[in-house]
């Protein structure tokens, strides 16, 4: 899934190839991708994209004073194309979900792998309009996101930290790979309660949840569309690693699995040696 450091990094694509750019259509391919209908996709045409912005993980295209909102969910993706077929798409055949044409025959797709089907595209008049970004929490890497307001935020939750860092209605763009990636950098178990965070304690996650998204959006600018996919995979440290070694300390890194997704985490680095519980594991064992 797309997280906030590749959304950033397809902001700034996009902002360089579609800002001062018209648009020529947009052509919704699958049935499940457009979730808005008034305005029309149709008010887009001749429209001239004045900036590209993002909320979380939204991708923002503004043109002729309306908002774009392209939610990638697990399995969407963006493809630039620098020549679009002139043959109009066939809706229905393969991943292709929804494709925009500039008048310069330029534009991108959106595509999405799998069978279930959560790319969402909304054209709205003001973004908060689409309740995914009106609930959306502070964004992680804002200026005014400082290690007091972090602490305000864990204020009165009693969760496990994991669930804490990607709960988008608390703090914006985590997701799965990178709230991973920032507790190990923190050296924290991701069954750790948010009420027995110690002052410390807040202060190592708040450092480390800056640090690591600032790296990954560093090493992610400039990047093609087409590869930042790879580059995010080739840089993460434990998430995706199970069975590999720790870069930090060599022990083994290990796996707890869900009914859809699942972590990883040293535990040498982050649970003082001892194995995490994985659950699924748990119940066929009984």
């Amino acid at each position: 899934m797309p997280e906030l450091p590749e959304v950033e990094a397809l902001r700034d694509f996009l902002g360089d190839h579609l800002v001062g750019k018209e648009i020529a259509r947009v052509l919704p391919v699958a049935i499940s991708v457009l979730k808005t209908y008034d305005p029309p996709l149709t008010a887009l045409r001749d429209a001239t994209v004045t900036d590209v912005g993002r909320h979380g993980k939204f991708l923002d295209v503004t043109a002729g004073g309306l908002h774009l909102l392209i939610h990638l969910a697990r399995a969407g993706w963006l493809r630039w194309q620098d020549s679009v077929p002139a043959t109009p798409p066939r809706p229905g055949k393969g991943p292709l979900a929804l494709r925009t044409v500039l008048t310069d025959g330029q534009g991108f797709d959106l595509t999405e792998m799998g069978t279930t089907k959560r790319l969402a595209v909304h054209l709205v008049r003001d973004p908060a309009d689409v309740p995914g970004v009106a609930r959306l929490g502070p964004d992680p890497l804002a200026d005014d996101f400082d290690r007091d307001a972090f602490a305000r935020l864990l204020e009165g939750q009693r969760r496990q930290i994991k669930g804490a860092l990607r709960d988008q209605s608390l703090i914006a763009g985590i997701g799965n790979a990178y709230s991973d990636e920032i507790l190990h950098v923190a050296k924290m178990s991701p069954f750790k309660l948010t009420t027995s965070l110690s002052d410390t304690d807040i202060s190592h996650l708040y450092t480390a949840t800056r640090t690591t998204l600032k790296d990954a959006v560093e090493r992610s600018r400039g990047v093609a569309a087409g590869r930042l996919k790879a580059e995010k995979k080739s840089n993460l440290r434990v998430h995706g690693r199970a069975g590999q070694a720790c870069p930090v300390c060599g022990d083994t890194i290990l796996e707890v699995s869900f009914s859809d997704s699942s972590l990883q985490y040293c535990p040498t680095c982050q649970t003082g040696g001892k194995p995490l519980a994985d659950r699924r594991m748990s119940r066929l064992l009984k």
